[in-house]
């Protein structure tokens, strides 16, 4: 009894690094964002505890979170701003964290059982803005008949077209493309490495060939990136950020056009208006789920309304 009484008393924060630098990478195959969520949680849970409770993690242990303790701490999060859904996000990995303690000490078990009995945050369900027909076809005319100008909009295209997600396009390489055929696709790497070809229309092909034929002229490496910047002379893959930031460009100047241009766009909604005119014009749940490389059709629900 006195053994588990000292189990208990173990500092709280003793195995986040094995958590997160072991268990979290190597053994679960988290990505580098979600171990960064993560760790932000319980770097945010640190600083509650000594800001609010001058508690260090030389002093706080497991047995002194209790549902109390962590309630308040999401009561904390909400008057500081945070919505529901970032609360949530807090809960869900101080309990994965208690979970995997719990695991190597079974003496934590009755605390972290406790802990995962505190419910999560009722967050309102938002429909997810898309682009209509007409707001899509002007943003679309944004772009100038320049060589920038060009590669803006093929990338725009494409984001609609293949309903690629931003980081997969900007992975794709001179070898994933398939543009010489009556049946043009694209091979995209996806999360968790998992490939996937995805057909494109032949309008969008002849778009991305003309692209080609500016950017990747007499190109014979196909290892290279399909969409790039050069900056002071050095070749890279282009930015996320990039890319959002001619996005937001082009929607500002085409409200002037189309009064249905959301507020923000941005591209992962050109993914989410392609999933959802996918659906709608009669294409099964299961095939748009592959398409947008899915594992589950659940997620798929997301994106297209019924």
């Amino acid at each position: 009894m006195k053994n588990k009484e000292l189990q208990t008393e173990t500092l709280f924060f003793s195995m986040t690094l094995e958590f997160l630098e072991t268990y979290l990478p190597r053994q679960l195959g988290r990505s580098p964002k979600t171990i960064k969520s993560y760790r932000d949680s319980l770097t945010v849970f640190r600083r509650y505890l000594y800001e609010e409770h001058h508690l260090s993690v030389t002093t706080f242990k497991f047995n002194d979170c209790n549902q109390k303790c962590i309630q308040d701490f999401i009561i904390y999060l909400k008057n500081n701003g945070n919505s529901s859904g970032t609360c949530n996000q807090r809960l869900t990995a101080l309990k994965s964290y208690l979970w995997f303690a719990a695991d190597r000490n079974i003496a934590i078990q009755s605390v972290t059982l406790s802990i995962s009995r505190v419910p999560q945050c009722k967050v309102a369900k938002k429909e997810k803005e898309t682009l209509n027909e007409e707001a899509l076809a002007i943003i679309l005319q944004q772009p100038k008949n320049t060589k920038m100008g060009l590669r803006d909009r093929v990338i725009m295209i494409l984001l609609y077209d293949s309903a690629i997600r931003i980081e997969e396009l900007l992975c794709l390489a001179l070898k994933d493309l398939s543009l010489q055929t009556d049946n043009p696709y694209i091979r995209i790497s996806g999360k968790g490495n998992k490939e996937r070809i995805v057909a494109i229309t032949p309008k969008t092909a002849e778009h991305i060939k003309q692209y080609l034929s500016v950017y990747h002229k007499n190109e014979l490496d196909m290892n290279k990136y399909v969409f790039y910047t050069k900056i002071k002379g050095v070749t890279d893959r282009m930015s996320p950020g990039n890319v959002e930031r001619f996005i937001n460009q082009y929607a500002e100047s085409a409200r002037t056009e189309c009064s249905q241009m959301p507020s923000k766009v941005y591209p992962h909604m050109f993914r989410r208006t392609r999933a959802t005119d996918l659906y709608q014009n009669g294409v099964e749940l299961e095939l748009v789920s592959r398409i947008l490389g899915h594992s589950s059709t659940e997620t798929t629900k997301v994106y297209a309304k019924p």
